[in-house]
């Protein structure tokens, strides 16, 4: 996947020719009342840093927590930044809200791609899953409930679909998208139609990147096992720094872009 494009005033020299070091790495999150989230976010952005300690990293959110992606950005004045998404498909907040809110500040901004689909995402999905079944001492899974927060973009389930059927291909057995809210089917539903095909040990797979409402409800439906948020797998880490480094590339390869009044 792209990044994508923003008209956040890259003006100036071009930043292929700029040595002032790289441009900060924003991790996008949403945000959640549940506290636990926001430690999540911390301790996933604290094992970034460890991975590039010459990496400047900051926080900001859609809603809910402080800071705020427009306070984050306000206080990077015009520097540059790379806008990561800690979301795991398209959808609204990456394609309107995310852009507007970086159009809106005085860094120069570009959007990198949300992190999912991709192999490494896959990756923490089967590795909690694992984690999930060991002490239950039981058979691998015979079917998996890909539980996701939901959208009304088709875009979005596009992106999940894609994620459940590489994991489909890790795992060797049936991985059915399902959703929280805004999109069909359901957990509970995704269940009884693998149980009405006859599947046993159907598990589910949380696909969130930190406790909250959403993970916590999707968990309780799994007739079997559910696996743990993403949180702070190591291959979140790599994965925020691949979308940082394609979309990095973009921004050093394309001309600067004049905001317009």
């Amino acid at each position: 996947m792209t990044a994508t494009r923003t008209t956040s005033r890259m003006r100036g020299t071009s930043t292929a020719t700029r040595s002032d070091g790289p441009p900060a790495m924003v991790v996008v999150a949403h945000g959640s009342r549940d506290p636990r989230a926001l430690r999540t976010v911390r301790a996933l952005l604290d094992r970034v840093r460890e991975l590039r300690p010459a990496l400047p990293v900051h926080l900001g959110h859609i809603e809910l927590n402080e800071p705020l992606l427009p306070d984050t950005l306000a206080a990077l004045g015009g520097t540059r930044a790379v806008l990561v998404p800690l979301l795991l498909s398209r959808g609204h907040h990456v394609k309107r809200d995310i852009p507007e809110m970086a159009a809106a500040a005085p860094a120069r901004t570009r959007v990198a791609a949300p992190l999912g689909p991709h192999p490494l995402l896959v990756d923490a999905l089967y590795d909690r899953l694992v984690e999930a079944a060991r002490p239950a001492h039981g058979p691998r899974p015979g079917a998996v409930v890909l539980a996701a927060a939901g959208s009304r973009d088709p875009e979005s389930r596009a992106d999940t679909g894609r994620t459940a059927r590489l994991l489909a291909e890790r795992l060797g057995v049936p991985v059915v998208p399902a959703y929280a809210s805004a999109a069909a089917p359901t957990v509970p539903e995704a269940v009884r139609s693998l149980a009405a095909r006859g599947h046993r040990h159907i598990a589910v797979a949380s696909c969130f990147t930190a406790p909250g409402r959403f993970a916590t409800e999707c968990a309780a439906a799994a007739p079997w096992i559910a696996s743990a948020p993403l949180g702070t797998h190591p291959a979140m880490a790599r994965l925020l720094l691949h979308r940082y480094d394609e979309a990095l590339g973009a921004m050093v390869t394309t001309a600067p872009v004049l905001a317009t009044a």
